[in-house]
């Protein structure tokens, strides 16, 4: 049984040491053969028939990236811009789509004189919130020039105010896209109407588009960043890869959005549709777009069709989604069930002692209390084991060439002494789960992002780093300097490593000797937010590991 702690001593370095391999180490872009032409077919397939088209003409082929916003020939588009308390959001004429928004209350970066945090960032030309009809019977919505009717830029401090375009078809039918702003929330009404004043019936189905150029930073690949929707009352992450740009699904949808770390977009149903959510991947401008499109409608002439939904622009925080109706966006993976609680639990704690550094402490301590009397037992299992420890030598120098017999004795021993090896164990079990749980909700919640903690740790969501090295430092991540939380995690380990019976076999016990090392090499990259709830765990069974072998002597 000596072997077992080393196992699962290794398999826990093995799951952090993926971690830090899978989400730290930078990957370098392929490109694989013919995958430029395969994009160049998939994108000339994306421009839609620009002829209205009648109820019995087949579909013209779908858009599968976002369209460019088309320089008008009659006139150029203009933008407006709208300023709220919350976001500045510019608007263009072009497609009657939002080209930009940055959120005043958060920043770039975690210095005062960083530029707000702009989370909708497209290159020139295109656009998000963009509607379109699927079968082209309009011709291209995304590119047509609407009329804004208050071009002066709006400003929304104390009430509601609107922001409308409207563009009329080539065939006379009327089009109008109504934006609605409050003060006080990220949301926006969205309303698109279709005015048929032709003599021909309208037969299409409607699509809502949103884009964004994807984030640069390697790093937020622990989260899922990409397309998401909610299909069939569950939360879908659709993957689109360089490899395979696009992802169907379909099914009742409530929800389609972008999702990156700390931030996401949304289109919100006021009630769930049947439809297809679209995603797409255009490596070239590095734009990914998640489309819905409903089921068909059809407006007779004389007749006004008008849908409604709601979008959002702003910070993953619980309590702002579940107000938006995206509660289910907040999702921690696998271990979701646990994260979400801690998440919970911290934000509770802050609310009376405004450090979220205090939060973790406090959070931890909860953590080991809940796990105590567990904890107590496989402390006194190990303990117990420490006194066998020269009678365990004896009997392995005894039977040192009947490995069989060895064991057979050693289990013997057990026996007699009421000694239950794998009790010893359990914490390191238990810990890999909360740990992997805390790990994503640590890292991608936003409550601890530019949040500090004291002195030198001013991030919580970042590495600690005290002072800056000019030089490059091996196993280390950017900015360059000294780790001292992860250091004084790593002694705090080596202690406990002391603490804890030794195997047998010499060369199993110098391989436990050397897993803080190896420890403290992942953790360097990690949050501070992370290794601080890692260091605290480690003092409190220090210092519970040392009650359990005094009142047990």
């Amino acid at each position: 049984m000596d072997n077992l702690r080393l196992t699962l001593a290794i398999v826990l370095s093995m799951v952090v040491f993926f971690l830090y391999q899978y989400f730290f180490v930078p990957r370098p872009d392929v490109n694989l053969p013919g995958e430029a032409q395969q994009i160049e077919e998939v994108q000339a397939a994306s421009v839609p028939s620009a002829e209205p088209v009648s109820s019995s003409a087949p579909p013209a082929p779908a858009s599968t990236f976002t369209p460019a916003l088309e320089q008008a020939s009659v006139r150029a588009a203009r933008e407006i811009m709208v300023d709220t308390p919350l976001y500045r959001a510019i608007f263009t004429e072009q497609g009657a789509g939002l080209v930009s928004l940055t959120l005043k209350k958060y920043r770039e970066a975690q210095n005062k004189d960083s530029q707000p945090k702009q989370v909708v960032n497209l290159p020139p030309g295109i656009g998000t919130l963009l509607t379109t009809m699927e079968k082209g019977s309009l011709g291209n919505l995304e590119s047509a020039v609407f009329h804004a009717r208050d071009i002066d830029n709006i400003s929304v401090q104390d009430q509601a105010r609107s922001l409308v375009f409207t563009w009329t078809a080539p065939s006379g039918v009327l089009v109008e896209k109504t934006y609605t702003f409050h003060p006080e929330t990220y949301v926006m009404d969205c309303q698109f109407s279709l005015a048929n004043n032709t003599v021909n019936p309208i037969n299409d189905r409607l699509s809502v588009i949103l884009a964004n150029t994807i984030p640069t930073d390697k790093s937020s690949s622990i989260v899922f960043n990409g397309p998401v929707a909610l299909v069939n009352h569950s939360l879908d992450e659709i993957k689109v890869t360089e490899k395979k740009p696009l992802n169907t699904q379909e099914g009742v949808t409530g929800w389609i959005g972008l999702t990156w770390r700390y931030f996401m977009s949304a289109v919100v149903f006021e009630e769930a549709r049947e439809g297809n959510v679209r995603a797409t991947l255009d490596p070239v401008d590095n734009v990914v777009q998640t489309r819905f499109t409903g089921q068909a409608v059809v407006v007779s002439p004389g007749q006004t069709f008008t849908s409604t939904h709601k979008a959002f622009f702003g910070p993953k925080e619980s309590h702002v989604l579940d107000q938006a109706g995206l509660g289910k966006a907040l999702h921690f993976g696998f271990f979701h069930v646990i994260a979400k609680p801690c998440l919970w639990l911290m934000n509770q704690m802050y609310r009376f002692i405004p450090n979220y550094g205090i939060a973790i402490i406090l959070l931890t301590l909860l953590i080991k209390i809940a796990f105590w009397p567990l904890g107590n037992k496989s402390y006194r299992s190990m303990e117990k084991m420490k006194k066998l420890q020269p009678l365990m030598t004896e009997l392995r120098e005894k039977y040192k060439d009947d490995k069989q017999r060895m064991n057979q004795e050693v289990f013997a021993l057990y026996k007699t002494f009421k000694v239950n090896p794998m009790s010893g164990c359990l914490p390191m079990v238990i810990q890999i789960p909360v740990f992997i749980g805390l790990y994503k909700m640590l890292y991608s919640a936003i409550e601890l992002r530019h949040s500090p903690f004291f002195g030198w740790i001013t991030d919580l969501s970042a590495p600690d780093r005290l002072f800056h090295l000019p030089f490059a430092v091996p196993f280390m991540a950017e900015p360059y300097g000294i780790p001292v939380l992860t250091l004084i995690m790593g002694a705090s380990m080596l202690l406990q490593q002391k603490m804890s019976p030794p195997p047998g076999d010499p060369t199993q016990a110098k391989m436990m000797m050397l897993l803080p090392l190896v420890f403290l090499f992942i953790f360097i990259n990690f949050p501070s937010g992370l290794v601080l709830y890692w260091l605290v765990n480690n003092v409190i069974s220090i210092a519970q590991q040392y009650y359990i072998g005094k009142t047990s002597s």
